[in-house]
């Protein structure tokens, strides 16, 4: 009885999650019908909510948050992009292959797809109308180079794993870099190729002395980035540190250096960091109490025997991650992350797939799912600063998602791409968030 009662309510939070009812809310429903159902006591419920978020690590997340919107307010994001393009202009496509380097660059201050995707696709977009590029094609490029936000470190999301399946927060973070860096180059060879083969782009005659001049301009945007990597791989602080201190570095640069941040509009910057926090921060702690019920439930057991079946390693390697890529196109990278690493992370690691590698292939495939439809968050992120329709934007991003299959598959058949630099002699990257 209780079986038919749990698809039940089930079915009722999945027509409530299609309605358009906000993921928490569902999620929430779900944990509070199946726990009077299995006698579950409530009251654990409210226990559980708080220690959920009573951990050191998770507070580099707002941090980071933060540290993505004064990026932006301070003018740093766009100097960046300036770089990107001196670099890469004298390509066919290069202002575009500069967006996507841009995104990069980005992500490795900021953390989040969405921050990514506003942010770089908001000053390149324009660009590269008036540098002759399609507009779909222009939107696409920065929806697909919103995908390694939340890949190369620091990561939002990997804060989040590394919180969900005590994983080292520092590890995950390097065991990212690589595989980011793939990605990236992946999408650029393809723009390249397409814009190649449609013309699109006017071409700039390369110069070192505009390189340099564009390269001294950014050079807030490079030593923010060298504070978080260099700082997180050489043990001088953990990934919360990290946060505190790139944020603080930021303010100061946008308030004292480059004078784009007014004080007056500080309370607008913190509120909109406020809010992405606060719509994230109940995810992670209902998701602790989602992982109790499944636990008790035996989804665990059951899935593990279902993969059990198919036999070899790169079998249930395999179909792990065609779990992982279709849950990412109808959930978003938290939920997906949520529900599924407690379950898959396991029995991954059953079959010999090192912990920081499978954590790269998750979230890399997670990434992909933010150009997937039916949900495809980057591209309503795109849609939306651009004023062109979601669905025309799915045709301009398939030579983008074959590209970041193609990286997928590299990075789930390489492992060492996710942990060559996590072994080296003194690099002080096993330090954790655990209590301090």
């Amino acid at each position: 009885m209780d079986g038919w009662l749990i698809a039940l309510v089930s079915i009722v939070v999945t027509v409530l999650f299609i309605l358009g009812v906000p993921i928490f809310l569902v999620i929430g429903l779900w944990v509070v019908g199946v726990s009077v159902i299995i006698d579950f006591t409530l009251a654990n419920v409210g226990v559980t909510l708080y220690e959920g978020l009573n951990f050191f690590g998770l507070l580099a997340l707002p941090l980071f948050i933060l540290t993505g919107d004064l990026i932006k307010a301070a003018g740093i994001a766009k100097r960046l992009s300036d770089f990107a393009y001196s670099v890469l202009g004298w390509l066919r496509g290069g202002l575009a292959m500069a967006s996507l380097g841009a995104c990069g660059l980005f992500a490795a201050i900021s953390g989040s797809n969405s921050a990514t995707t506003a942010t770089i696709g908001s000053i390149m977009y324009p660009e590269m109308r008036e540098g002759g590029y399609d507009k779909n094609f222009a939107a696409a490029t920065a929806a697909a180079g919103g995908t390694v936000g939340i890949i190369i470190p620091p990561s939002i999301i990997f804060i989040v794993y590394g919180f969900l399946m005590n994983l080292s927060i520092s590890d995950l973070f390097i065991g990212g870099l690589i595989p980011g860096m793939l990605m990236v180059v992946a999408m650029q060879v393809t723009c390249h190729i397409v814009a190649k083969r449609n013309g699109w782009g006017h071409l700039i005659a390369f110069s070192p002395t505009r390189v340099l001049g564009t390269g001294l301009r950014a050079w807030l945007g490079f030593l923010a980035i060298l504070i978080v990597i260099y700082g997180i791989y050489a043990g001088v602080f953990s990934p919360t540190e990290a946060a505190g201190v790139t944020a603080g570095f930021c303010l100061l640069a946008g308030v004292l250096i480059t004078r784009e941040i007014k004080l007056k509009a500080l309370p607008d910057v913190l509120l909109r960091s406020g809010q992405i926090t606060g719509l994230l921060a109940p995810l992670i702690a209902i998701s602790v109490v989602m992982q109790q019920i499944l636990s008790l439930l035996g989804a665990k057991a059951f899935v593990t025997d279902m993969l059990s079946l198919l036999g070899g390693y790169y079998a249930i390697l395999f179909a792990c991650m065609a779990l992982v890529l279709i849950a990412g196109t109808i959930l978003e990278s938290l939920p997906n992350t949520i529900i599924l690493a407690p379950i898959l992370a396991p029995i991954a690691m059953s079959i010999g797939v090192d912990p920081i590698h499978f954590a790269v292939i998750f979230l890399v495939g997670d990434a992909i799912g933010f150009i997937t439809p039916p949900y495809g968050l980057n591209l309503y992120v795109a849609s939306g600063i651009t004023g062109i329709p979601y669905f025309r934007l799915l045709r301009y991003t398939l030579p983008y998602l074959l590209a970041l299959m193609i990286a997928w598959l590299i990075i789930a058949l390489v492992p060492q791409l996710s942990t060559i630099l996590l072994f080296h002699e003194g690099a002080g990257v096993f330090q954790t968030d655990i209590g301090g």
